[in-house]
């Protein structure tokens, strides 16, 4: 589960939890608590250490007496990042932050609800920053004992995940949890992703044989809408060995680099590029384009590439007010050099 080796002094943990600035971690030791050493996380001019989150690899100072000291987060292999707008809306904020809310993760399970969650939009999203991670999405339809035919609704999904599995299950009947065997390795670790009350918790019990996770019921209302009880990031351990990542379900889902993620989900979009009659076609006004010839036929979808483009655009915004926030810093910077160095030729 832990690193075996590292060039830095220190005892190797993994984040299992954050609340804060005081992090749950497990290590040789077990199980102990720690913060962030100051003096490397918040005043060394001369490197950056990325705050760790929940399924990072970290050193320690490890101190049984109390909470431990953070000294280095351990590079990643796969981490599910998304747009931190710092409680701003999107049309005001002026610095787009990289919220990292797991890492180090082997696949990804979106979940969504058959019956009142089913969103091919929030899919493509989901689906785009899932291969973006670095880690295999794997699509889970939650509920299928709430639905009496659900065919339909499944070669739906297949359709928009091309190359994703996809798989119908019921964490209250225990119908479909076998078809996931392949993933449930111990070692692996997996991420939940999915809207508040999809079913994250009741897999998560489904799958470890107890209730490790509190199922709320909205009283007098439909069992299909259950209320999500997840309030912060997490690392659980199952008895088999697999390790489960529960997130909180997320309103806004917003785009930071999905280059690759794009030509993932979006690859038939992206074929019709390099057919067009001319190389830095912008397919908007023109001839020859490839892409609005098959929107035009109707050999691809304009949801499609509604969609894409959508995606798009919330990744270029967020690029854009990042770059304009790191011109502004280094100005600002650049500022307070010339101003001290006029101090000192005053003196």
């Amino acid at each position: 589960m832990l690193p075996e080796e590292s060039d830095t002094n220190g005892i190797p943990a993994r984040i299992t939890a954050v609340h804060k600035d005081r992090y749950e971690l497990i290590c040789e030791y077990g199980l102990c608590f720690g913060r962030l050493k100051t003096s490397v996380y918040y005043n060394n001019n001369n490197s950056f250490e990325e705050f760790p989150t929940v399924g990072d690899y970290v050193l320690i100072n490890y101190n049984n007496e109390g909470d431990s000291q953070i000294i280095k987060t351990l590079e990643r292999k796969s981490k599910f990042a998304r747009n931190d707008f710092s409680g701003h809306s999107a049309g005001y904020v002026k610095t787009v932050l990289e919220q990292v809310v797991a890492a180090n993760f082997d696949y990804v399970f979106i979940m969504q609800s058959l019956n009142h969650d089913l969103n091919i939009k929030r899919l493509e999203r989901y689906l785009t920053l899932a291969w973006q991670s670095g880690a295999v999405p794997v699509v889970i339809l939650t509920k299928s004992d709430l639905v009496e035919d659900y065919t339909g609704q499944q070669r739906e999904i297949e359709k928009a995940a091309a190359g994703v599995g996809v798989f119908a299950i019921s964490a209250k009947t225990g119908f479909g949890l076998e078809s996931l065997s392949e993933y449930l390795k111990p070692k692996k670790t997996i991420v939940f992703l999915g809207s508040s009350g999809v079913g994250k918790s009741s897999l998560l019990n489904a799958l470890a044989g107890e209730e490790l996770m509190t199922v709320n019921v909205t009283r007098n209302v439909d069992e299909s809408k259950g209320r999500h009880t997840t309030t912060h990031r997490q690392l659980i351990m199952l008895e088999s060995g697999v390790m489960i990542i529960d997130t909180p379900g997320m309103r806004e889902l917003g785009m930071w680099d999905v280059s690759d993620g794009l030509g993932e989900v979006f690859s038939d979009v992206e074929q019709y590029f390099g057919k067009c009659k001319f190389n830095d076609c912008t397919h908007n006004s023109e001839p020859g384009c490839a892409v609005k010839s098959a929107v035009e036929s109707g050999e691809l979808p304009y949801k499609r590439w509604e969609s894409y483009l959508q995606i798009k655009r919330e990744a270029k915004f967020a690029d854009d007010k990042s770059a304009y926030a790191r011109s502004q810093k280094e100005l600002h910077r650049k500022w307070a050099r010339e101003a001290k160095a006029k101090s000192r030729k005053r003196k």
